[in-house]
């Protein structure tokens, strides 16, 4: 079954690449070298044709053959022949009913061709278009050929995922160590990954110990200890030592392939503004077919201008207005976006959102696992006898002994300060405030403050406004006391990640508002936001009832960024004008997210929003070169500006088109040059 999906994944990915193709510009990655060669052998048959056209001939004296038509017919023929790719993919438009710029430039080719073919078998029309018609399929197939290697330049962000992957599995059978496709895995397969390889896929580690990179998903450079026990992540490199893998998740079920069904989602999905390129590239056809037409008659019929001038005109027309920059204007943008944006970890699941997240005024965040940590922890010691690390030896060592989570956050805050613990005695545990030991002879005490008051231990007034201070940002407190005197106060809280204060500092200088949901306590809510400088919070807030907050921000005309973990949030990610899942770790397939980010970063979201703007520019400067030029350019091909002696050749006029073509995609692929990281830093905190 996995191998099925595997292959629908990939059919589906080639339809979806020649669906875009035929569509108008009609030209794979792979096609840029056929282009070239088209083009040189197209070269060498102008240079002969050229030398046997007329006016050529007359400029420079060069010696007048008899048979100069024939030789002429024969040449653009040969010619005509390689402008037969533009056919074909003129026929897949009409046959889409999707008329475009390959219907406009075989109707200009053909109709220049034609015309000149009759004239060399009936001379009494007295002009051909071979030359005209030759060297506009010449620039043509080498403007297509620019195109072609331009759009491989941008990237392709399925091609750029499937390289994570290695091409062959050591798998385990029969305990004997065989290489397979990686195609051909299953789950519960064992697989042997060997020092300095790639993870086929996901799975459990049976044996083995390895430094793995998994920068892939969680961005973090640093190698990451891996032993028996221990998941691992499709396309993560094992850097020493061999591991012996079962895999859990294969083909599209596993990080990779989600990663691609993500992309393909994306890459299916338009922007509003491709929409309208493509509503303008049919309008532009059909109007550049009937001012073709009006050229004609005004120029033959009511200007008196001769049959040979008012048809040239007429096959500028065509030629000068073919859509391909407008064809191309917003696809290459959006390549190279899908392409970026999965290298930084953000899977923009549906493009048509990259508009409603460059206009968002208000990101709200989801409190626990986004901008916190998510799990219980010290965050800070305050001794007011001895010093803090021997406030944490009595505190942890009485609480060695406690299941409570207050207990094994401060054991493990010890430990990772390399704290020797002790061996209490005579241990006594106050339900619900607190426990004492014996350690040593000394009868230590930690608990709330309740127990201080029951256990007669006088807190001064410095130790209540310490006291106070942490509780109004949100700590839970615990005094750790001797049988006299209150040795100190140990806070602990899901404390806030270091990036969450680089992303709010940025939100605002990208002059977007934050907001906060929590299903905390109010003194938690606010303990959080003063300290990120968060604009609006909302405390206690039931998981089912976060997307009414959402709404209300949305009925005071704001285009709100919800951002939270895509499971308890799903119903406010799915109100908002854009939902963020973040964190989504080795689960990348968040069906309540338009945006699917893979770290539990919130200084992703800044790149997000970055990476939208940038490519909504893009966008909007690209429509209005490809409009704009068609509107200077198709009056001009039609003789509109005769009067100031300005015409334009179909050979000049294939010129111009190629190069508008190429200036989209140059203005495109500026957008690789875009640093999404830039001016993000994590400060001390």
């Amino acid at each position: 079954m996995d191998k099925q999906h595997v292959h629908d994944a990939h059919d589906s990915c080639e339809h979806e690449e020649h669906s875009s193709h035929s569509m108008g510009h009609g030209m794979g990655h792979g096609s840029a070298s056929s282009y070239l060669r088209r083009f040189w052998i197209v070269t060498a048959l102008l240079i002969p044709l050229a030398l046997t056209n007329a006016p050529i001939v007359a400029f420079f004296h060069l010696p007048v053959f008899a048979i100069s038509r024939w030789i002429q017919f024969v040449l653009a023929t040969a010619i005509f022949a390689f402008s037969l790719v533009f056919f074909q993919h003129a026929w897949h438009e009409i046959r889409a009913r999707t008329f475009g710029m390959m219907t406009l430039v075989s109707i200009a080719v053909g109709a220049g061709y034609t015309f000149s073919v009759v004239a060399t078998f009936v001379p009494s029309l007295g002009v051909q278009f071979y030359l005209e018609i030759a060297t506009l399929v010449w620039v043509l197939l080498f403007g297509h050929y620019l195109e072609a290697r331009s759009s491989g330049a941008a990237g392709d962000a399925l091609t750029e995922v499937a390289k994570l992957l290695p091409k062959k599995a050591h798998k385990i059978l029969d305990g004997v160590e065989t290489d397979i496709d990686i195609k051909d895995l299953t789950e519960g397969d064992t697989v042997v990954v060997k020092s300095g390889e790639k993870i086929p896929a996901d799975g459990n580690i049976i044996s083995g110990h390895s430094s793995v990179d998994e920068a892939l998903i969680s961005g973090e450079s640093r190698p990451v200890t891996k032993s028996k026990g221990d998941d691992v992540v499709a396309g993560s490199v094992a850097f020493d030592g061999a591991l012996t893998v079962r895999l859990t998740r294969v083909g599209v079920n596993s990080t990779i392939g989600q990663i691609q069904s993500l992309i393909a989602k994306a890459q299916m999905s338009k922007p509003r503004q491709a929409r309208i390129a493509d509503t303008a590239s049919a309008v532009l056809t059909f109007s550049a077919l009937a001012v073709s037409v009006l050229t004609f008659l005004v120029w033959f019929f009511i200007l008196g201008a001769s049959f040979a001038f008012a048809m040239t005109l007429a096959i500028t027309v065509l030629v000068i207005a073919c859509p391909h920059a407008l064809g191309l204007a917003i696809p290459t943008v959006t390549t190279i976006a899908t392409t970026l944006s999965a290298k930084n970890g953000v899977f923009i699941k549906n493009l048509a959102k990259i508009e409603t997240i460059h206009k968002a005024s208000y990101v709200v965040f989801d409190k626990t696992g986004t901008l916190t940590n998510g799990s219980f922890g010290v965050s800070s010691v305050d001794a007011f006898v001895g010093t803090k690390d021997e406030l944490l030896k009595v505190s942890a060592s009485l609480e060695q002994r406690s299941s409570h989570i207050i207990g094994s956050a401060i054991v493990a805050h010890a430990k990772k300060n390399n704290i020797e613990l002790s061996t209490p005695t005579d241990f006594t545990n106050f339900a619900g405030k607190g426990i004492s030991a014996n350690i040593k002879g000394e009868i230590y005490i930690v608990g709330n403050k309740v127990l201080m008051s029951e256990q007669k231990i006088q807190i001064t007034s410095e130790q209540e406004e310490q006291y106070t201070k942490l509780v109004q940002k949100g700590a839970t407190v615990i005094f750790v006391s001797d049988k006299k005197q209150i040795l100190g106060l140990i806070a602990l809280s899901d404390e806030i990640k270091q990036e969450a204060y680089e992303a709010v500092r940025r939100i605002h200088e990208l002059g977007i508002k934050v907001a906060m949901l929590t299903g905390d306590n109010e003194h938690s809510a606010r303990g959080v936001a003063d300290a990120l400088g968060i604009d609006t919070y909302f405390a206690e807030v039931l998981p089912h009832d976060k997307y009414a907050h959402i709404q209300r921000l949305q009925k005071e005309g704001n285009t709100v960024l919800m951002v939270g973990d895509g499971v308890n949030d799903a119903p406010a990610l799915s109100q908002a004008n854009v939902g963020i899942a973040i964190g989504a770790g080795t689960d990348v397939t968040v069906e309540a997210g338009d945006v699917v980010l893979t770290r539990s970063n919130p200084t992703d979201v800044v790149r997000l929003i970055v990476l939208a703007r940038a490519v909504y520019r893009k966008m909007i400067q690209n429509l209005w070169w490809a409009l704009g030029y068609n509107v200077v350019a198709i009056p001009t091909a039609a003789g509109v500006f005769a009067y100031w002696g300005v015409f334009l050749a179909p050979e000049v006029g294939a010129l111009l088109m190629s190069l508008s073509t190429v200036i989209v995609v140059a203005n495109a692929l500026t957008l690789r040059r875009i640093n999404l990281s830039r001016g993000l830093t994590i400060p001390s905190v």
